[in-house]
């Protein structure tokens, strides 16, 4: 019973191990933005993601990833923590085919899933790693006060089989998140 016991931990050990040394998160990885802007009473939000080389190299062989993308809009207060508004997001997953050169990107917001094929490599990224001029919130609908837009990205990790899971509860689900917040912008009287 005890070489039972001693096998299996060694084995849990070993693929530990393996884990953590197969695993390589994405280091400079950036948020570009969020840039802010409010036109016609509609607030307007444009944001990106930049990925170092060694993570685009991953995606040109073959290996697909997932990105969520969120967008938060927050008031800001004083003696207080800052308040939560609305959200939105999305989900972006990208798959190429190093040998037919194939590049196909997803992205779905919760109502909607919308699927394109590319001929290069550049314009998937273009059209998945950015989003331009998203509305998010009408201007009459908030209240006078200071808000700021945070934008979080997380790349999420290729699925592991569920056995791993229910063993390894400490395992990173996600290769990265990041957020950056934009500069604040005021609504309503300057008070």
């Amino acid at each position: 019973m005890k070489k039972y016991i001693l096998c299996i931990f060694i084995c849990s050990i070993s693929l530990l191990s393996l884990l953590f040394l197969t695993y390589s998160p994405a280091q400079a990885a950036e948020v570009i933005g969020p840039e802010v802007k409010v036109q016609d009473g509609e607030i307007y939000v444009s944001t990106s993601l930049s990925l170092d080389e060694n993570y685009l190299e991953e995606l040109r062989n073959g290996v697909t990833k997932e990105f969520r993308f969120y967008i938060d809009l927050f008031r800001v207060w004083n003696m207080w923590p800052d308040e939560f508004i609305l959200s939105r997001s999305f989900i972006r997953t990208l798959t190429s085919d190093p040998v037919k050169m194939e590049y196909t990107a997803t992205s779905g917001n919760g109502n909607m899933v919308t699927k394109k094929r590319f001929k290069s490599f550049d314009s998937m990224l273009q059209w998945s790693l950015g989003i331009s001029n998203l509305k998010l919130a009408n201007v009459r609908d908030l209240e006078p006060g200071v808000y700021f837009v945070r934008a979080a990205i997380e790349s999420r990790i290729r699925k592991l089989p569920p056995v791993i899971g229910y063993f390894i509860i400490f395992l990173p689900e996600n290769e990265f998140r990041i957020k950056k917040d934009s500069p604040f912008i005021t609504i309503g009287p300057a008070g």
